[in-house]
């Protein structure tokens, strides 16, 4: 019966994932693949600076709590041991990254990262979130602030004493920085885009 309910979350988590928001939404109500706009990518950012602000909070929220969702299922199947939450919160992950609906690709899952942390932790959700708005407010790069954000998140995570969740950690680190290659490669060359606050963000206006 766990082997069952065990493949049962996993498969659902994966396909919750998957679902395509950004693309859903943008073809939906405006009559645009947002793959074909800004940066190509069909996230929260993407959605913000190509579809609007309402759009982008849509899409924010769906990606979100596909996440939380995809977490805490394993708990209303009952009979599972805790990992099998972080195996699915990592499940949703991959499924936004590699959508089966977009021929396995997709999004840099950072949105749907945050939603599998609150759907595992609250207390460490809390955590996570004083470290990103902060980063995000100095930088005024979403990019950069998840770049930085999942190093400092896999290091708070060694004080939950959670082998688990630090392993977790570990596997986004390396998943959000190979997502984020190109954003990398922008930041380095001075390319890449701001949201309109935050202190680089003022500062490079200072200069004009």
């Amino acid at each position: 019966m766990f082997a069952v309910k065990f493949a049962l979350s996993l498969i659902l988590a994966y396909l919750i994932g998957s679902f395509p928001t950004g693309v859903v939404i943008g073809e939906a109500f405006f009559h645009k693949d947002i793959r074909q706009y800004g940066s190509g990518n069909i996230g929260t950012t993407n959605t913000f600076r190509v579809l609007g602000p309402k759009a982008g909070t849509v899409v924010f929220l769906i990606d979100f709590f596909k996440g939380t969702l995809a977490t805490v299922l394993p708990s209303w199947l009952g009979g599972m041991p805790h990992y099998v939450n972080l195996l699915c919160g990592l499940a949703a992950i991959l499924g936004h990254s590699f959508s089966l609906f977009l021929r396995f690709k997709g999004g840099k899952a950072v949105a749907t990262t945050a939603g599998f942390i609150l759907g595992y932790n609250l207390s460490f959700f809390i955590v996570c979130f004083c470290i990103f708005v902060p980063t995000l407010f100095i930088t005024s790069m979403v990019s950069m602030t998840s770049l930085i954000s999942v190093v400092l998140i896999f290091i708070a995570s060694l004080f939950f004493h959670d082998i688990y969740l630090s392993l977790m950690f570990a596997v986004l680190v390396i998943l959000i920085y190979w997502a984020h290659r190109s954003n990398i490669k922008r930041i380095m060359e001075h390319r890449e885009n701001m949201v309109p606050f935050g202190i680089v963000y003022w500062l490079s206006k200072k200069k004009h």
